[in-house]
């Protein structure tokens, strides 16, 4: 069964969508089946990719608001093991949507929608990558009661904390409420300029309140990262040597192995129950 994790934040502009393409690619590159779901209206890891919105006929929004099956969805991308949903601006009115749903039907619960639909192409991907929006709302709901854990991206700015405790007491309430098994899979700390002793000074205060959960691979601000999705690539396809490309690789690495020591304990498990 593939891991399903969303990357969230609900302040804006901290590398989410940076983060949801370059690393799916990564460890798509890495030799793992990866799915990103894009569930962010302004639809960037959609045309991050390079699909044009022109040619979709059918999005993520028609997935959790009309029961469409996923896997009519799902477009295989021209990058090595990587597949996305895509996202249109449609899915901006899904929230409404919802609501309305959910109260002209009694059994209708906020949330079921993107989880039911997941569930049934999971065992097709190692990894399967939610793109959230940077809203806690309806769609990020969703995204949470679908997935095994949440990425946190935090940017290595002033005021980057801001929002985080809003964010972890919205996890904790979905696990309370929704989805008992949700963990984090790990805090990413983006956008670091290393020149600047205010990055360095968040660097370190970040490490501090989430300890072993942040992710030894840093991710630098660069041009290139930025101009890569301009030109529908991830920075691997648009320029393999660079050090944003490097960190990525990095960081899936990571993921793989903080996932492959998880699933090892399990097994170690497994075969103490049985002796």
């Amino acid at each position: 069964m593939g891991k399903v994790i969303s990357l969230v934040n609900q302040k804006g502009g901290v590398g989410k969508t940076t983060t949801s393409i370059n690393l799916s690619s990564a460890l798509g590159h890495l030799g793992k089946k990866v799915l990103i779901i894009d569930l962010d209206p302004q639809s960037n890891s959609t045309t991050g990719l390079g699909l044009n919105k022109a040619d979709i006929k059918k999005s993520v929004y028609d997935v959790i608001t009309h029961s469409t099956d996923i896997k009519d969805v799902i477009i295989k991308t021209k990058f090595k093991n990587l597949s996305i949903v895509p996202s249109m601006i449609f899915l901006s009115g899904a929230e409404i949507e919802l609501i309305q749903m959910a109260s002209k039907e009694n059994d209708f619960v906020i949330g079921d929608q993107l989880k039911s639909q997941i569930d049934t192409i999971r065992d097709r991907y190692d990894y399967i990558l939610i793109d959230c929006p940077p809203t806690l709302g309806v769609l990020t709901t969703n995204a949470l009661a679908a997935s095994d854990s949440v990425l946190i991206p935090v940017q290595c700015e002033y005021y980057s904390l801001e929002g985080v405790t809003q964010l972890l007491n919205t996890i904790l309430l979905t696990q309370s409420k929704i989805n008992p098994k949700l963990d984090i899979e790990g805090v990413l700390l983006t956008m670091l300029d290393g020149r600047t002793l205010v990055g360095l000074e968040v660097v370190e205060d970040v490490r501090k309140f989430f300890k072993e959960k942040v992710f030894n691979t840093i991710i630098p601000r660069l041009v290139r990262l930025v101009e890569a999705p301009s030109h529908g690539k991830p920075i691997l396809e648009y320029d393999p040597k660079c050090r944003g490309a490097l960190a990525y690789i990095n960081l899936a690495k990571e993921v793989i192995e903080r996932n492959g020591t998880k699933e090892e304990g399990t097994r170690e498990g497994a075969r103490a129950t049985v002796q």
